[in-house]
């Protein structure tokens, strides 16, 4: 069975390179959400944060391993940005698709902000999630098409939560 979670972190370039290749991730597509404008575009998508659609087998890999990925390889504490990239489009967003998504969401953000290993506290925005618009054809797979293209993600070795007990 195939479980469905929709992230924003920033660029989605960066983004959809680093969680394709996580064992268990299905399929992955960049797009526009969480904002105002319907059916939109790279040139015209008002309040949506660029975000990736991930399509993923939860008996490899849980949702709480993916947030913590998430919170890894962008900086969930800078508020409408990402390395060079400023504006609403950039901003940290997690688009819960149910109640289990939302409730791991916040338990996720809460032992991220215990944890002290981050520069401040997560400003990651959790909402509902409402409808995603696909990317243009040239903005999908972009660093495999491009591979030194542009990115401003990377996984964080220190940004690691201490692994929990065996419940999980």
């Amino acid at each position: 069975m195939t479980e469905r979670a929709v992230l924003a972190g920033g660029c989605f370039w960066g983004m959809q390179d680093l969680i394709r290749k996580l064992p268990g991730v299905e399929r992955t597509r960049v797009g526009y959400t969480g904002g105002d404008v319907p059916n939109a575009t790279y040139r015209n998508h008002g309040t949506h944060a660029e975000g990736i659609e991930i399509l993923f087998d939860p008996s490899k890999i849980s949702y709480r391993k993916l947030l913590e990925f998430f919170f890894q390889i962008h900086d969930p504490t800078t508020k409408d940005r990402q390395g060079n990239d400023r504006g609403m489009s950039y901003r940290s967003a997690i688009y819960y698709v149910d109640e289990d998504q939302k409730k791991i969401a916040e338990d996720t953000i809460a032992d991220v902000n215990a944890s002290g290993l981050w520069p401040g506290k997560v400003v990651t925005e959790v909402e509902p999630v409402g409808d995603f618009w696909e990317a243009e054809p040239e903005h999908q797979d972009y660093l495999e098409r491009i591979p030194n293209g542009y990115t401003c993600h990377f996984p964080r070795p220190d940004w690691v939560l201490p692994k929990r007990d065996a419940a999980e």
